[in-house]
């Protein structure tokens, strides 16, 4: 099964990395968040991948292109032209279709641009956001509900920590708690083949008349994500998920090294 990644948004409220990388090129603990989406699924079995570029879709295409130089040691030879790996490491199966999407080009439009490369059902994610998801039972989920859409949907925390208030005086208070009964987009899909009808132009936002039509219809399937899951739209964000993974403690991890 093939594996969409949207990675051509201009990131702007971490203007402080993207006005020099695409966001998927943000690095949490030396390694771009897309290499890590890329290793959550290559876990379950997923090695077929599809990203859409868009801003700045010239430093993914080098940054695969130059995959192996960058993560090996390596010798040299400058007078003959030529270099030799040292470090030899397990390879992986990726296989990576980089297609330039458009820079302007909504959501929708992305996934409408990448049709002519989709050979049946496939996932679709953000590269933007990490969780600890089952990619296996989310699949088999979708199967099972025979959805046109499957949409993972979670619970994140709150910004701010709640307060219960009685005759002035607080009488609890839970910081960040979870936001009961909220469930929000959580940006993991599996898609079928018949979504491109829903997309019409490259202005198509997915999250507005394509799903709210779908919802009508009732083609979405909800897959309830309870677990961690964390989106980086802020530097705040960045930062949380740099911690995590530089105290060992990524909840996503689910690879060996």
């Amino acid at each position: 099964m093939q594996t969409v990644i949207l990675a051509g948004g201009l990131g702007s409220r971490l203007s402080e990395e993207t006005i020099i990388k695409p966001k998927p090129l943000i690095e949490i603990g030396q390694k771009p968040i897309i290499w890590h989406l890329m290793k959550i699924y290559s876990f379950y079995g997923l090695n077929d991948f599809i990203v859409c570029c868009g801003y700045k879709g010239n430093l993914l295409k080098e940054y695969f292109l130059n995959f192996v130089t960058t993560n090996s040691d390596i010798n040299v030879d400058l007078e003959n032209n030529k270099y030799i790996i040292l470090n030899k490491k397990k390879k992986l199966k990726w296989k990576i279709s980089l297609i330039d999407t458009g820079e302007k080009t909504q959501t929708g439009g992305r996934i409408r641009k990448i049709k002519k490369y989709i050979n049946g059902t496939f996932c679709m994610t953000y590269g933007d956001g990490l969780s600890d998801i089952n990619i296996n039972k989310l699949i088999k989920f979708h199967k099972k509900n025979k959805k046109k859409v499957t949409m993972t949907v979670v619970n994140p925390p709150s910004k701010y920590g709640k307060v219960n208030v009685n005759k002035n005086l607080i009488t609890k208070f839970e910081e960040k708690p979870s936001i009961s009964n909220n469930w929000v987009n959580g940006g993991f899909f599996v898609l079928e083949p018949s979504i491109f009808k829903y997309l019409k132009t490259d202005k198509t936002i997915w999250e507005s008349n394509p799903l709210k039509t779908l919802s009508k219809e009732k083609e979405i399937a909800a897959f309830r994500h309870s677990n961690f899951w964390q989106s980086m739209d802020t530097l705040r964000e960045k930062i949380f998920l740099n911690d995590l993974w530089n105290s060992n403690k990524a909840p996503w991890k689910c690879w060996r090294d």
